[in-house]
């Protein structure tokens, strides 16, 4: 994490805010068609998941090869649209600095090429969470932050256009990061060693299930790239250099929650394949619970010194850039409850009805927010907070459809998930508050301090509020057999 916010404060110095918002702007109009990869990474993952569950080697065989044919086909026909509506959105209609509609047209190139890259290659993604081989996951990722990080420090050194060198040089990364991935599971999967195959039966499932799942996707395009647009449309790339910098805390942040998730899903699924609804329901719930408390735990210090760690990290603070930082926090939290829920979803591959009011929900945020904007010149601070508040309503929407679908009663959720996050939420700023009151000016101490206690007050509210009789037990279990190897060293 620490990497990755530095890199953005290398990227913010190197292309200056204004190029830092078209770089942001011009790559999410490709995003835009990143629906599809997802919604099909998402099919690929949970059939893949869902053979290995049931042991049956033959039919994951094809599935993963049906799975990468119609990911190439896919692939061309984005590289078609991309090259077609998505370049003349591009150069007609996107709020582009004069002279800089060149860069602008190069950077759209690299992302519609890093796109294309992805989806050829998603299919080897599924197959190592599939495995559950996170191993090679924390080792390629490392590189390629460490890639990032070498870029930032490059284009002070090349003598050419810094936003075309970056776009240039941030897509060579990415295609040899999913070559890496391909390498990787080639050696080590004998399932991955991919033949030209059409099967026409299996072929129908997956794309039923894309489909469904697009619907969703959609929405997430529409939350995310169709507000950054709008963002555009009516404030300038200025505001997208502000929205950038905030989603890049936000991921970097949400990074230690999203890892144990990831790592989690492919329980989930072999479970529900299994018939082990008791284990399920065991895995959603503690899931859910401590993605929040790990959310939580970074967060918080991030909340009381956005300001400070700012000016701290970048030196300029772009406009608007802490109040979004600040949202994106609490959006954050909220997302910690959203994908252990939907995993329970995608086990059980019925999903046609949830996506349809799920997607309805989320894509209503920017047809509300274009109409608050266009007639009641809201700031772009409550374009984000109109967001939260809808991503709220759905979740809880979320709950009420998929828990019952898995057997679980909505009622254990809430007793076992919510309200222990409740009682830690009520007590958990209150040390952190009176240390901010007591140490009035801002400086590095200060921050440290706040770091601390924020650390340990998490820590305490979760130990006492937060767990279960069990879980203490396990944890205290855990920190003396630690205590016992360190104290052998």
């Amino acid at each position: 994490m620490g990497v990755t916010l530095y890199t953005s404060r290398i990227i913010l110095r190197a292309l200056g805010v204004s190029d830092y918002g078209i770089y942001n702007v011009v790559g999410g109009v490709v995003s835009m068609f990143g629906f599809i990869n997802t919604s099909l990474g998402g099919a690929s993952s949970r059939f893949i998941t869902y053979a290995l569950g049931k042991g049956d080697k033959e039919e994951l065989q094809k599935i993963f090869n049906c799975v990468v044919t119609i990911h190439y086909l896919i692939a061309l026909i984005v590289l078609v649209l991309a090259e077609t509506i998505g370049l003349w959105f591009v150069t007609e209609k996107l709020v582009i600095p004069e002279g800089r509609e060149t860069a602008a047209f190069w950077v759209y190139q690299s992302s519609v090429l890093a796109a294309f890259i992805m989806l050829a290659s998603t299919p080897f993604n599924g197959l190592i969470i599939a495995h559950e081989r996170m191993g090679a996951f924390a080792y390629i990722s490392i590189f390629e932050t460490l890639s990032k990080l070498l870029i930032c420090f490059l284009l002070f050194i090349i003598p050419f256009d810094r936003l075309i060198v970056y776009s240039v040089l941030i897509v060579l990364t990415q295609t040899v990061v999913r070559l890496l991935y391909t390498f990787y599971c080639n050696k080590h999967f004998e399932e991955s060693h991919y033949k030209l195959v059409w099967d026409k039966e299996k072929s129908k499932k997956i794309f039923a299930y894309a489909g469904w799942t697009m619907n969703g996707e959609l929405a997430i395009v529409g939350y995310t790239q169709g507000l950054n647009i709008l963002l555009n449309l009516f404030f300038g790339p200025v505001v997208n250099a502000s929205r950038g910098i905030a989603v890049q805390v936000q991921g970097a942040v949400m990074q230690f929650f999203k890892n144990f998730q990831v790592a989690v899903r492919p329980q989930i699924i072999k479970s529900y394949a299994q018939g082990d609804f008791s284990y399920m329901h065991k895995l959603v719930l503690s899931c859910s619970r401590y993605s929040f408390y790990l959310m939580l735990i970074v967060s918080l210090p991030v909340l009381f010194q956005t300001e400070y760690i700012l000016k701290l990290w970048l030196g300029t603070v772009p406009n608007h850039c802490v109040a979004f930082i600040q949202i994106m926090m609490f959006v954050g939290m909220n997302y910690t409850f959203n994908t252990p829920t939907t995993m329970a979803l995608h086990a059980t591959g019925n999903i046609k009805r949830f996506q349809i009011i799920e997607g309805t929900m989320l894509l209503s945020v920017v047809p509300v927010a274009y109409i608050l904007l266009k007639y009641f010149h809201i700031s772009p601070e409550s374009v984000f907070i109109t967001y939260f508040f809808i991503e709220i309503v759905t979740q809880i929407v979320r709950v009420i459809i998929i828990y019952p679908m898995v057997k679980m009663p909505i009622s254990y959720y809430f007793t076992k998930v919510m309200w222990p996050i409740v009682k830690v939420c009520s007590l958990v700023w209150i040390p952190p508050l009176l240390v901010n009151i007591s140490i009035p000016h801002q400086g590095f101490i200060k921050l440290i301090v706040m770091c601390i206690v924020c650390v340990l007050s998490t820590m305490v509210c979760v130990y006492v509020l937060g767990m279960n009789v069990s879980e203490r037990e396990f944890m205290v279990k855990k920190v003396k057999a630690f205590k016992g190897k360190f104290w052998m060293k």
